[in-house]
């Protein structure tokens, strides 16, 4: 396909990123590149590995060998373990949130990715945030390993990656969504926002850790809402992902499954999105679950 440039933004929501995936499939089936890329979280996790060449599919195959089953994953958890004793007590020994995020990350994520930001095929960004200066962090250049763990660093379950002088921690903490830092990468910026939002009737008391959980989704909303007032992409993807919690990898197969009708919704998104001319912004598109609701009852 002809048409403007496009910039692609993944935003940050552990599992529930998993729906990115049919995004990619449905550039890669339009024969759509994107001029560049920002990911956090999950999003820079995916992001990485579609920058650095992987189609959609590929991405998908993979996920869904390394979460078969049990046995795969704790395999590779082994692989993770420090070398020695030593360097397993001064990694923190069994305490929670002292897992090195980007040892996990070299034993999970595909071998063909590039050591630096430099050899990715799509320029990609990277958002973190500085703990102590309690600010988002940009990557851009450099080692690509480290500054993709220091993204996916969750407070609760990883410990901070040390990176250019800064202590780095979860990038979806301060940009769960990074379509800001694409202004001026594209013509077009489509944004995917996967965190998703607390389900309930509201009869039901959710335990402490659904109660951790679904107040973070709400303070990533609430920050993700108030940069969609100042400046929003052309095209918001919000794939039907809340019923699924952060660490619900093992069910890569049914959240692909559920989610499956992402694709062609945003084949059709992006389609109308190009079709305008370069400097007709018009109206932001948004394809939420209402939207897909709508779309499969029109189709029968």
């Amino acid at each position: 396909m002809s048409g403007p440039s496009i910039a692609l933004a993944l935003g940050g929501g552990g599992a529930r990123g998993l729906a990115h995936i049919h995004v990619l499939e449905a550039f890669d089936e339009l024969g759509l590149k994107p001029a560049c890329i920002a990911g956090s979280s999950i999003g820079a996790i995916i992001g990485a590995g579609y920058a650095a060449g992987l189609t959609g599919l590929e991405i998908r195959e993979h996920i869904l060998s390394v979460f078969a089953h049990h046995g795969v994953v704790l395999a590779r958890l082994w692989r993770t373990l420090p070398p020695s004793f030593s360097a397993f007590r001064q990694e923190g020994g069994l305490r929670l949130g002292q897992l090195n995020a980007e040892r996990v990350l070299e034993v999970f994520m595909p071998e063909r990715l590039p050591a630096t930001f430099e050899e990715l095929a799509v320029p990609l960004t990277v958002m973190a945030t500085d703990f102590y200066a309690g600010e988002s962090v940009a990557i851009d250049s450099g080692a690509l390993m480290s500054a993709v763990a220091a993204s996916a660093a969750l407070p609760a379950l990883f410990r901070p990656v040390r990176r250019d002088g800064k202590i780095l921690i979860d990038g979806g903490i301060y940009s769960p969504l990074p379509f800001e830092v694409l202004r001026g990468c594209a013509e077009r910026v489509v944004a995917v926002d996967v965190t998703g939002s607390p389900v309930g009737d509201g009869r039901r008391v959710p335990p402490p850790m659904e109660v951790t959980s679904g107040a973070s989704q709400l303070i990533m909303r609430a920050i993700t809402e108030a940069k969609l007032k100042l400046h929003a992409p052309d095209l918001l993807v919000r794939p039907p992902v809340s019923r699924y919690g952060v660490f619900d990898f093992m069910q890569a197969r049914v959240i692909l499954a559920d989610t499956a009708a992402l694709k062609d919704e945003v084949k059709r998104a992006l389609d109308h999105l190009l079709s305008r001319e370069a400097d007709d912004r018009g109206l932001p598109l948004i394809l939420d679950e209402a939207s897909l609701d709508a779309a499969a009852a029109m189709m029968g």
